[in-house]
């Protein structure tokens, strides 16, 4: 299970816990939020602006330490502390609303101190910008590290897609594109519309047909010479779920799909959501985030747009290798749509549900509650899938 910080929030226990995978330091965490535990059942606004002082006290602090140790010389130790700055100012922006100032100027101080971070360190990272439509999508490109010497070809590639409130600098920081990278694949982290500087920068809205993003970056990718273009798979966290079986299914070159939690039908989950019945909520303010990323004004347009939001149609139309990974507790999707989506993909060549129990950990939405299981278990399987004969 999922250490609840705030047994009375859960919104707030998941942040916590996705910024200690993402590197946060536990001390540091429960200096931040222990004045906050009076506090937490209420959620209100009051509440998610102390949320945001805390963590930002945290941000602030650790950017310091970092530029006293740039001073020095000291590049690797910079590094690590203004990554673990990016994930404190990253966790105070989550559950800001849209529409306050703040949340915009803390998201720039994140993209800062991450910048920072990624140019101190010993593996580069290259910032690119994906063509799409008449404008284009930031993203991250990590290679592949070399893992045999006499290999010739270029590596595979994975697009990364992001979940509802997740964003590219969050994967990168939890580890997706190092345990990629050594097993020699490459990576593009990509925010697509809806999320991440895609909606906060560029006023990027989600919508249901993701094919048309996936398919832009595989455009991109297939533009690179430093990678193998007819190895290109997909990834998603969450909502990815359902953005990366949609894109499957209309996206032939893509060649292994993985959806990181299973949102097979959005409008039902998005349904008993409003009307207070149905599964735990990601954010604080999700209704008001929710019109954020689509760029609607009230709950039936929310509902309208993500009740075109279900794999019906795209599942059964996947040829790829797909592998779907579920917690067996999941509290905010269902088990039963992860074995919807396998059981309708019916053409699939290799179509694999890999559901994490008690047993072993790993049971809540995502794999929360032990990240590190879910990364091995998907960078192997599609290192299993892409990586194939070298030469």
């Amino acid at each position: 299970m999922m250490f609840e910080y705030f047994p009375d929030n859960y919104p707030w226990s998941m942040a916590a816990v996705m910024a200690l995978n993402a590197g946060a330091v536990m001390s540091e965490v429960d200096e931040a939020l222990k004045p906050l535990k009076s506090i937490a059942g209420a959620n209100d606004d009051s509440a998610n602006e102390a949320w945001h002082s805390r963590w930002m006290m945290l941000a602030e602090r650790s950017e310091r330490l970092a530029n006293e140790d740039d001073k020095l010389g000291h590049r690797l130790s910079a590094s690590a502390k203004y990554f673990r700055s990016a994930v404190y100012y990253m966790t105070a922006e989550r559950m800001c609303k849209s529409n306050d100032p703040v949340r915009i100027e803390t998201y720039k101080k994140m993209l800062s101190v991450f910048k920072k971070g990624a140019e101190r360190q010993d593996n580069p990272i290259e910032w690119v910008e994906v063509p799409y439509l008449e404008t284009s999508l930031p993203a991250l490109f990590c290679a592949a590290d070399k893992i045999n010497p006499s290999q010739t070809s270029q590596p595979p590639c994975i697009i990364h897609f992001d979940g509802l409130d997740v964003m590219k600098e969050f994967l990168f920081l939890s580890g997706v594109a190092k345990a990629y990278a050594s097993r020699g694949i490459s990576t593009l982290l990509i925010d697509h519309p809806g999320v991440g500087e895609a909606l906060r920068l560029r006023n990027l809205k989600l919508f249901p047909e993701t094919e048309v993003p996936a398919g832009a970056a595989v455009d991109y990718l297939e533009s690179r010479k430093d990678i193998d273009s007819s190895r290109i798979g997909m990834a998603g966290i969450s909502l990815g779920g359902y953005y990366v079986p949609r894109a499957a299914g209309y996206e032939h070159r893509l060649k292994c799909a993985v959806a990181w939690g299973a949102i097979n039908d959005y409008g039902k989950i998005t349904q008993g959501r409003l009307e207070g019945s149905g599964t735990k909520l990601s954010v604080s303010h999700w209704e008001e985030h929710m019109n954020w990323v689509f760029g609607t004004s009230s709950a039936q347009e929310i509902l309208d747009v993500t009740r075109k939001m279900n794999l019906d149609e795209a599942v059964p139309m996947i040829e790829c290798p797909l592998l779907v990974v579920h917690g067996e507790g999941d509290r905010q999707i269902p088990l039963e749509m992860a074995q919807k989506t396998i059981r309708e993909a019916t053409k699939s060549a290799r179509a694999e549900l890999k559901v994490f129990g008690s047993e072993d950990g790993g049971i809540e939405h995502c794999q929360v509650d032990h990240g590190a299981l879910a990364v091995e278990y998907m960078t192997d399987w599609v290192a299993d899938i892409l990586n194939g004969p070298v030469d």
